[in-house]
């Protein structure tokens, strides 16, 4: 028998929101582990302890060790960890979901499977990136288009303003030192963004695949939800850091994003702008109400109750018998 103490679960319902999470966390050289309910981090300068409930992503860089029990610990507390290559470049996990409801995953697949509806969460994406124009009529040529050229002013502005010579977004993901500073910085700056607005998607048990803008890749819907803080977020941030000499510009420009996502509660932010392109027509719908139950699809009802036996009545009619004995009859 394991001398490993036991520990219970953490309650779903008592976990903090993503939102109320600090942003992320990120290690390298050192060894993972768990004490209760608190993650251990030790290197060769000590161990320092985290509340596991309160990350929202734990990024592992090179040289990590992770335990097994802390393991269970962080996917227990719906962390996301992230298995990062020398230069955060890479995003290969996530923990459970803060959430038992699929009530948010469910509408996104609607959403999303119907050209209709998707044009039009597509549209608000866009109306949300640059609210002066009115893109309602638009089609995503015309969005893609006024997207690329909105962008592509907002790296111009930012190269002017620091000074930084600017040829465009050219970068290699096999070789980050290929790239010049800025190129550099953007994509480590980038880089943290979606680790965040992945974790924040894991969180609310949506999947970050079925993207509205972006498709045919795991992490579409993530880049739906970064596109929405680039222009606010990593393109400043990078351009920042590139007028400055720097050791390692992509420790730093994590540094520096990871306190521009703490000042402008990207967390929060991101999990009401997430719920607004999915449940604009259940604006007043709170977290709250996402509760934990299951039910049984019904091609004609929507859905009925789970956990209890359905049978056949002589008229082939459906009926339900619930745990007193109760029959509920189905009309066609």
């Amino acid at each position: 028998m394991s001398d490993t103490p036991f520990f219970d679960k953490a309650d779903i319902h008592a976990l903090p929101l993503m939102k109320d999470r600090l942003s992320f966390l990120y290690v390298e050289k050192c060894k993972v582990n768990r004490h209760d309910g608190a993650v251990t981090i030790s290197d060769v300068r000590g161990t320092v302890h985290v509340p596991a409930a309160k990350l929202s992503v734990l990024l592992l860089g090179p040289g990590t060790e992770v335990s097994h029990r802390a393991m269970e610990l962080i996917g227990d507390s719906g962390t996301s960890v992230v298995w990062i290559g020398e230069h955060g470049v890479r995003y290969y996990a996530h923990g459970r979901c803060l959430t038992h409801s699929a009530r948010l995953l469910i509408r996104q697949a609607e959403l999303v499977s119907n050209a209709r509806s998707r044009l039009s969460v597509a549209r608000e994406m866009y109306r949300m990136r640059f609210p002066d124009e009115d893109v309602s009529a638009l089609t995503m040529q015309q969005l893609r288009g006024r997207e690329g050229a909105r962008v592509r002013g907002v790296y111009r502005k930012h190269a002017k303003l620091w000074c930084i010579p600017w040829s465009g977004r050219v970068y290699d993901v096999d070789d980050f030192d290929s790239g010049t500073e800025v190129n550099k910085a953007l994509s480590s700056a980038n880089a943290c963004l979606y680790g965040i607005c992945h974790s924040v998607i894991a969180a609310l048990g949506l999947s970050p695949g079925l993207g509205f803008i972006h498709t045919g890749h795991e992490r579409s819907f993530v880049y739906d939800i970064a596109d929405l803080y680039k222009s606010e977020i990593s393109i400043p941030v990078a351009f920042e850091m590139a007028s400055k000499p720097h050791e390692d510009i992509g420790a730093d420009t994590r540094h520096a994003v990871r306190d521009r996502i703490s000042e402008g509660n990207l967390l929060e932010r991101c999990v009401k702008d997430i719920r607004h392109l999915l449940m604009r027509d259940e604006e007043n719908t709170s977290e709250d109400s996402m509760v934990d139950t299951l039910h049984l699809w019904d091609s004609q009802l929507g859905e009925v109750k789970s956990g209890v036996s359905y049978t056949l009545g002589d008229d082939d009619d459906f009926f339900l018998d619930d745990d007193q004995g109760e029959q509920v009859h189905h009309d066609d």
